[in-house]
């Protein structure tokens, strides 16, 4: 089971120092990954969750962790392909792993949030459908220099240099809690991300779904990456089940937690503190945040017990 960890990139501890001392921490520390995430809009009026009021740019970001790691792997869970150009986002993950020296895994989701796709120009519909399209004339433009011709994209030949580190190119993750989200991730996929809202006891159901694709497309077995919103202290009850949720209540609950899910099927967790409200959420304070991050990112760096 590799470990992850969630780069501070939402609320008051997502700052430039933060960014880059967390996570040579988490690479001295034996983590196997960091990882940011995408919100384009807070809208006015929406209800959304205090983790996406303010949030930096996730690939740009990643560039600015290239330059303060050296052997850390560096990923986004997820970026909406919606919202660029397969042109535009060919051309910004093979940078990133340029720049990192081929460490880059890029999680491509369909998007949820209506008003950012009115912001965007695009449309809500069909948006499934366009993701293989997508990630198709992504890859060819990493390898080849004919162009694309798809149902959805269209791009004329030529090169698009510099071409990744990585050879054909980053893994490509796709994101997405539907059933269908799962199976384009075996299908056309490296591997499946879930969501920061994902039901952790199916989370097998899950990845056999993956997996069933990944084999029926005659690909290898795919990764399993769960996004992993731990919850230190008290354990938290869930209101449906009456049992203590996962990656909640100490830490060796927490690790037992990660062997349950290794058993699962899971390949990685990687640990987001970002969806924590005492360490990013508005009321919080920086210096207090990053004291509490860093007490759980040791405790539960891997080592032998995993």
């Amino acid at each position: 089971m590799d470990i992850g960890f969630g780069a501070p990139v939402s609320g008051v501890w997502a700052t430039p120092r933060n960014l880059a001392e967390l996570a040579r921490r988490a690479e001295r520390l034996g983590y196997r990954s960091l990882w940011t995430f995408q919100r384009l809009l807070a809208p006015a009026g929406a209800n959304l969750a205090p983790v996406y009021h303010s949030v930096l740019d996730p690939m740009v970001s990643l560039g600015y962790l290239a330059a303060a790691t050296s052997t850390i792997r560096l990923g986004v869970a997820v970026v909406n392909h919606p919202f660029a150009s397969p042109l535009l986002l060919a051309k910004q993950a093979a940078t990133v792993d340029v720049l990192s020296g081929g460490r880059l895994d890029l999680g491509i989701g369909n998007g949820w949030l209506a008003e950012e796709f009115t912001g965007s120009g695009v449309s809500f519909a069909r948006r499934g459908a366009r993701a293989d399209d997508y990630v198709a004339a992504v890859r060819a433009l990493w390898t080849s220099e004919g162009g694309y011709h798809g149902a959805f994209f269209e791009i004329p030949a030529g090169r698009q240099d510099p071409r990744p580190v990585q050879r054909p190119g980053p893994p490509i993750l796709i994101g997405g809690m539907s059933r269908a989200a799962m199976e384009r991730a075996g299908r056309v996929g490296d591997g499946w991300v879930t969501a920061s809202s994902a039901d952790l006891s199916l989370i097998a159901e899950s990845a056999k779904v993956v997996q069933d694709a990944a084999r029926a497309a005659g690909r290898g077995p795919a990764r399993i990456v769960c996004r992993g919103v731990v919850r230190p202290g008290t354990p938290r009850v869930s209101k449906t089940t009456g049992h203590r949720e996962l990656l909640s209540g100490s830490y060796e609950q927490i690790r037992e937690d990660i062997r349950w899910l290794e058993s699962c099927g899971v390949t990685e967790v990687f640990y987001d503190l970002n969806f924590d409200r005492q360490v990013s959420g508005p009321g919080a304070d920086d210096g207090k945040a990053v004291l509490a991050a860093t007490e759980i990112m040791e405790a539960l760096a891997p080592d032998g017990r995993m």
